[in-house]
């Protein structure tokens, strides 16, 4: 029934129409995009046209909303994938080990370091050179000072608010930390990030911020050899606290 219903024009255009029209931006911009992605339809039918390709109705699959004037990305994101990946190729251990962070950025730094991932959520997905292990990041299922490359980005301000299936525990980001560091090799290289704010506060259940001294004291075991911060667009090398909310990225040893 369902490709029957694709082959009638009038239903596919209005169900296009209506998918496009229910988007929670303004009725203009809505209004402004449906017209321009039919615009452009019609304009591309009108070619002279590459026989390789057929191009019917039916098929029609609007992405409307990504004609940005930049590029559009998560600063956050960005910034602390590429941090993290570079401190650790440049690193070149010979295994590294993750907690918890951002698959996509797991999955990368897996196809030129052979990586474990950590997370209380099994991975659905296989890729060579990256391997999984289900584990709870405030009891981690590995000795003392037994990993020598140890990332966990974006992930211990989250821990006991349940956002993620997680139990709720109002210390889960200090018992995070205490874990993290008591896994690290002596010698080895620790890579975190986490929000920071001009004093200690719950986003419920989002995550937490910190100031910087309170981060530094979750990890008062390790030393710090690198701190950089994520304000708006901006990746900067010193803490701002009069700038408000912002991304802290902590590189630590033990």
């Amino acid at each position: 029934m369902r490709k029957l219903l694709k082959k009638i024009r009038l239903i596919k255009y209005l169900y296009l129409s209506w998918k496009i029209m229910k988007h929670p931006f303004s009725f203009s911009v809505r209004a402004r995009s449906l017209f321009n992605f039919f615009a452009d339809y019609w304009k591309y039918k009108r070619l002279n046209g590459n026989k390789v390709f057929k191009l019917e109705p039916g098929d029609m699959y609007p992405r409307i909303y990504d004609k940005t004037p930049v590029t559009g990305l998560d600063p956050i994101y960005f910034f602390q994938g590429t941090w993290c990946a570079k401190k650790i190729f440049e690193n070149k251990p010979s295994h590294h080990y993750d907690v918890g962070s951002q698959a996509l950025m797991v999955g990368i730094i897996s196809q030129f370091v052979p990586t474990t991932m950590v997370d209380i959520r099994p991975l659905p997905l296989t890729l060579p050179g990256l391997s999984f292990h289900e584990g709870d990041i405030t009891r981690l299922p590995f000795t003392n000072d037994s990993i020598a490359s140890l990332s966990s980005i974006c992930v211990i301000e989250h821990i006991g608010l349940g956002r993620y299936g997680d139990k709720l525990d109002d210390h889960g980001s200090e018992k995070a930390a205490r874990d993290l560091a008591r896994i690290l090799a002596r010698g080895g290289n620790l890579y975190v990030s986490v929000p920071v704010d001009s004093e200690n506060k719950i986003y419920f259940n989002a995550h937490r911020a910190f100031n910087r001294e309170y981060v530094l004291n979750m990890f008062s075991g390790l030393s710090l050899k690198e701190e950089k911060y994520i304000y708006g667009d901006n990746l900067e090398s010193d803490y701002s606290p009069e700038k408000g909310f912002g991304t802290g990225l902590y590189h630590f040893t033990k």
